[in-house]
């Protein structure tokens, strides 16, 4: 109806990702995705997001990758797994994390 607004795909991956501290969009057949979210739920961070098939489309127009894990912290993307390993092994991770509230 003309009264209910529509909702896209951008304004349902925007709404995510306004709600968490951290999103993570995967697939389940990635090795490197399996390896980032162990990582996050080592930390105590379990809520994970499988990334459906609509949002696939919405993150490419922003720049990501269709085909690898997409990672935002404090609704700033991060990228991947090669910039969350970064991150971590620079001792910059955790700081991130606490500084949005995620830990």
């Amino acid at each position: 109806c003309e009264q209910c607004p529509i909702i896209t795909p951008m304004k349902k991956l925007q709404k995510r990702i306004s709600k968490k501290s951290v999103v993570i969009f995967s697939k389940n057949s990635c090795c490197m995705s399996h390896t980032i979210k162990t990582l996050f739920q080592d930390f105590g961070l379990d809520k994970i997001v499988n990334r459906p098939k609509e949002i696939e489309q919405t993150l490419a127009q922003l720049g990501c990758s269709p085909t690898v894990l997409v990672v935002l912290i404090g609704g700033q993307l991060v990228g991947g797994a090669n910039q969350v390993i970064s991150l971590h092994v620079n001792r910059s991770l955790v700081p991130m994390l606490k500084r949005v509230g995620a830990l």
